[in-house]
């Protein structure tokens, strides 16, 4: 599973793709102001997948460039965007076979979108209209806006498990990456993907922006995501971003890591630039980029950087770097914060993409990161430092050679060893008796906590992971995974001998939980990205909410 690529952080978890084609005729040009309204959405909604170029990324997402797909079926054009799409599909030559969830758009945001695409990339087509869209919309399974909006009504709570009590405590007026808090739990943080962040008053159940993104993102330069965000013991704010610069060749990962420097009515402000790097932007959907980060027991600051391929490609975008992993990414980083100056050390590699880690009570370390398209369970990570956990060379526990399981698989540098992933000894997550490397293909595990003495005996000593949820369909997930909370606890280790856990579900099913926060005193804290609970509805996306699990 491909989570939270930068240029909207996850495959789809900002609202995945669009998908259109129009027959050509000589007709009057669409307005101005329509083409900047389409390109507006477009590269909000769309362009993560098909590219800001039209290019797409085959064979996962078509291109939209001097496209023949379905062309001159304008009404087929608007019900995919009102109703999602699955199936083959033959473009430009290559064939296709992926899902994409409906949009939430209206019709005159879809007319917009479809006219930008259809008149972009050397496309020349008739303008759509609020009207044409209407009646397009009509003929699909939603056949209105509201019918659409409907479908992301929020969804019942799940029974809570035992020892606690479950509620939700605050909608999110955006979509949301992080929640963090400080050391006495008595703020509370909400991160958005746009570089906003938040305060939550737990009793009026709501979030009150604090930082806006335009107070120190220059979001001029290029799109920016934000998929990191933690709080030290001086009670500094810490966010990492990572910024596409697009007019560069190859096009680049611009990342900082910000601190604040100031506290305004008792909160953080004053977001200074504490840490900057940069490397080549990922080879299409799957740039991961650098999110979860935390202070260690040492007190040192550990980074998640991610994956900036699938699977060691070298991608086929003449503006992107062609080439696999680089040195700074499928690792993670750690950092002094004592340092004005920080020299970045990596600690361990060969991690794809480890969106979530936490420390046990021993001081161990696990993180919980996602596996490739190709269909490999996801992996949980027992990590000491100068390890190195097999991505790119090695998915799970899989043969290590050449070629598998895709054909540009690498071969490793003689004499590097793996360290294999943590065997899951069920009863949930996709464990067994047998044991798998670590949860379900494409589950795609999120922020992670750990309990420890002031939890309810039934989580206690075990770790608190969040399940996203599958981004993919039939034939890679036959059946939606993920979209629940799941308790890990580790057995004790066995020298010379693989690290196996027992796994169990918590909450079943949310709406794709993205990350956990310890709030002290065995309360919990869970982001729900947004709405839908599974993906099988290809229900369109909308800002999800917050939810306590509380054992008093």
């Amino acid at each position: 599973m491909n989570m939270f690529g930068t240029a909207a952080w996850v495959r789809g978890l900002a609202g995945t793709a669009c998908l259109f084609l129009w027959v050509k005729s000589a007709v009057a040009a669409p307005s101005a102001e329509q083409m900047a309204r389409g390109e507006k959405i477009f590269t909000e909604k769309c362009a993560m997948c098909h590219q800001p170029s039209g290019l797409g990324t085959p064979p996962v997402y078509p291109p939209l460039a001097h496209s023949d797909w379905l062309a001159g079926k304008r009404e087929q054009a608007v019900k995919t965007l009102s109703e999602g799409l699955s199936g083959p599909i033959d473009v430009a030559g290559q064939h296709f076979d992926n899902l994409m969830p409906a949009q939430i758009l209206d019709d005159a945001q879809v007319s917009d979108v479809l006219t930008y695409a259809g008149n972009s990339w050397g496309n020349q087509n008739p303008p759509f209209t609020k009207e044409e869209v209407r009646a397009g919309r009509s003929t699909s399974k939603f056949p209105t806006y509201q019918d659409l909006l409907h479908s992301a009504e929020y969804r019942p709570l799940p029974p809570a498990p035992e020892g606690f009590t479950l509620k939700e405590v605050a909608k999110l007026p955006e979509f949301f990456t992080r929640l963090a808090s400080d050391r006495e739990h008595k703020a509370i943080y909400g991160l958005a993907q746009s570089g906003n962040v938040y305060l939550l008053d737990l009793a009026a159940g709501a979030f009150g922006q604090i930082i806006k993104a335009s107070d120190y993102l220059k979001l001029e330069q290029g799109d920016t995501v934000t998929m990191g965000m933690t709080v030290d013991d001086q009670g500094r704010l810490w966010i990492v971003s990572n910024q596409k610069w697009a007019n560069t060749v190859p096009q680049t990962n611009d990342v900082i890591i910000w601190r604040s420097s100031k506290m305004v009515d008792g909160h953080p402000a004053g977001m200074q630039p504490w840490f900057h790097t940069q490397y080549p932007y990922g080879v299409g959907p799957y740039n991961h980029g650098v999110s979860h980060m935390a202070f260690g027991p040492d007190g040192m600051l550990y980074v998640n950087s991610g994956s900036r391929t699938d699977g060691g490609e070298a991608g086929n975008d003449p503006q992107r770097y062609q080439g696999g992993e680089v040195a700074i990414t499928a690792c993670l980083w750690r950092l002094n914060p004592k340092e004005e100056s920080p020299k970045l050390e990596i600690y361990a590699r060969g991690i794809r993409n480890a969106y979530g880690f936490a420390w046990d009570d021993a001081g161990r370390l696990f993180t919980f990161a996602n596996g490739p398209d190709y269909s490999a369970p996801e992996e949980m990570d027992f990590v000491q430092q100068g390890l190195h956990y097999g991505f790119p060379f090695q998915f799970a526990d899989w043969p290590v050679k050449p070629g598998f399981p895709y054909p540009y698989t690498p071969a490793p540098p003689p004499g590097l060893e793996f360290t294999p992933p943590v065997l899951n000894l069920g009863p949930a997550g996709g464990g067994s008796a047998k044991g798998l490397s670590t949860f379900d293909a494409h589950s795609a595990p999120g922020g992670a906590i750990w309990c420890g003495q002031e939890f309810p005996p039934a989580v206690r000593g075990s770790f608190l992971v969040t399940r996203f949820g599958n981004l993919l369909g039939p034939p890679a997930s036959p059946e939606d995974v993920g979209f629940d909370l799941l308790s890990v606890r580790v057995n004790p280790p066995v020298a010379g001998e693989r690290v196996t856990a027992q796994v169990k579900t918590v909450l079943a099913p949310l709406a794709r939980p993205l990350d956990v926060l310890d709030l002290g005193q065995g309360r919990v804290l869970i982001l729900e990205y947004t709405r839908p609970i599974d993906f099988k509805s290809q229900a369109g996306w909308l800002p999800g909410r917050v939810l306590e699990l509380d054992p008093r």
